[in-house]
């Protein structure tokens, strides 16, 4: 006969495999899209709040993060749905209604996915960068961090991804706190100055910055630190341009000035969050101002900056995060002896991260029980045994209020506490996903 420890033991067991079961995470990365392809996939940050708004209540999503990097491009959401084919075309379709029918079934056809406790041991991976194009970059902690902020800010995940993110942050920094992963850090920044630094060019040379974010940010640190001196920022908003520009001691112009710029440049530093060329052939011809000799286009956008067509008709060395990518290559092997370090960490963390969720599901659970506690009570006393009370004198009414808030307060902690003790007895056999 079953019993009511083991009817308890079966619904926490059944609770906390419904939790877990309903997190996925649609991943887009270098291995499965080129990097100009994933910045397709890029939504300017104006326009997040409404297609994410969107596609969390056309795809049936309780909670939604986006993260989007220059590499990878990843969608962490919990849902009852499954995701099956017809899901991911939907889904597809309402956040990016303006891609082809051809698009939206490669996206399908191609996308990583990951479900249940692999969820979580992926994204430890990416937040530790062992998932990285660059082994050991520290930049993506920040990029996960910004985009679970994001996310709150947009209303868009709650309680699970909450957690998630928060042990996912803790994680990381322990990884790079006990590990040698991130010595001799090659960032997407560094790569880019020693590139630049290999092509001898004068520290008097002519910079053009377009776009006033993160990378650029550290990028012109970067050269001013190095000798550099004469900087032009161009930003969509001007404010930004010139709180970079007074760093610099450059000049600052609001990005639509770019179509008249007259000074020339040797020099282009562009990282924007457009989705479409900022640099055309025609602005490019008017920044020559005439010149024909060799110029420099760093470009770390996603996608590119860069219109193609002017490589093919102009000498300009291009420095993409494509050919960044190549040169990382090399720095994986210089790490290679620390990532078993590191997923000894991430195997830790993902034991910890279930007990973490194992726990929160209960409390999640159970924190209804004193509210029935007290409408039970509340009735007893007020209804179901109103007349009873009324003729016991002042004492006996007292021992029984005693005796009632005693009962309550004891079945509002034992529910929880016998629910905890499963939890301890059967973790071990709760299957990982």
């Amino acid at each position: 006969m079953t019993n009511n420890l083991d009817v308890l033991s079966i619904f926490v067991i059944v609770v906390l495999d419904k939790n877990i079961s309903e997190v996925y995470i649609i991943a887009f990365t270098h291995r499965n899209l080129s990097v100009n392809e994933i910045g397709t996939l890029h939504i300017d940050v104006e326009n997040q709040a409404k297609r994410l708004s969107d596609l969390k209540e056309k795809s049936s999503l309780k909670e939604l993060m986006f993260l989007s990097t220059c590499n990878r491009v990843e969608y962490l959401f919990t849902t009852a749905e499954i995701l099956d084919k017809e899901f991911l075309l939907q889904f597809f379709r309402n956040l990016y209604p303006e891609h082809s029918i051809g698009q939206i079934e490669k996206y399908v056809s191609i996308c990583e996915e990951h479900h249940g406790m692999k969820v979580v041991n992926h994204l430890l991976s990416v937040a530790s960068s062992l998932d990285s194009m660059i082994v050991g970059e520290r930049e993506i902690i920040t990029q996960v961090r910004g985009a679970y902020d994001a996310s709150r800010a947009m209303n868009l995940s709650g309680d699970f991804i909450r957690i998630l993110i928060r042990h996912t942050i803790e994680t990381a920094k322990k990884v790079y706190t006990e590990t040698n992963i991130a010595t001799r850090p090659v960032s997407v920044v560094s790569l880019a100055y020693h590139k630049l630094r290999d092509l001898n060019v004068p520290l008097d040379s002519r910079v053009l910055i377009i776009g006033a974010g993160v990378t650029n940010n550290n990028m012109s640190r970067f050269l001013k630190k190095h000798g550099f001196t004469n900087f032009q920022v161009f930003n969509r908003t001007k404010a930004k341009a010139e709180k970079l520009a007074s760093e610099l001691n450059g000049v600052a112009h609001s990005l639509n000035e770019l179509n008249n710029f007259s000074k020339g440049f040797d020099i282009i530093i562009t990282c924007t969050g457009s989705e479409n060329h900022i640099i055309t052939p025609k602005i490019y011809k008017q920044l020559l101002q005439g010149e024909t000799a060799n110029k420099v286009v760093i470009d770390i956008a996603i996608p590119q900056d860069l219109s193609p067509e002017i490589k093919n008709n102009h000498s300009v060395t291009h420095i993409s995060v494509e050919v960044l990518q190549k040169i990382s290559n090399e720095n994986l092997k210089a790490r290679t002896e620390e990532v078993a370090h590191v997923e000894a960490i991430l195997d830790v963390a993902i034991n910890q991260f279930e007990e973490i969720n194992h726990h929160r599901s209960i409390e999640l659970v159970m924190r209804e029980v004193p509210n029935k506690v007290k409408e039970i009570k509340n009735h007893a006393l007020n209804t179901v045994f109103q007349n009873e009370l009324s003729e016991l004198d002042d004492n006996s009414r007292e021992v029984v209020e005693k005796i009632v808030k005693y009962m309550e307060k004891k079945y509002m902690s034992v529910p929880m506490k016998m629910a905890k003790e499963i939890l301890v007895k059967e973790k071990s056999n709760i299957p990982s996903k």
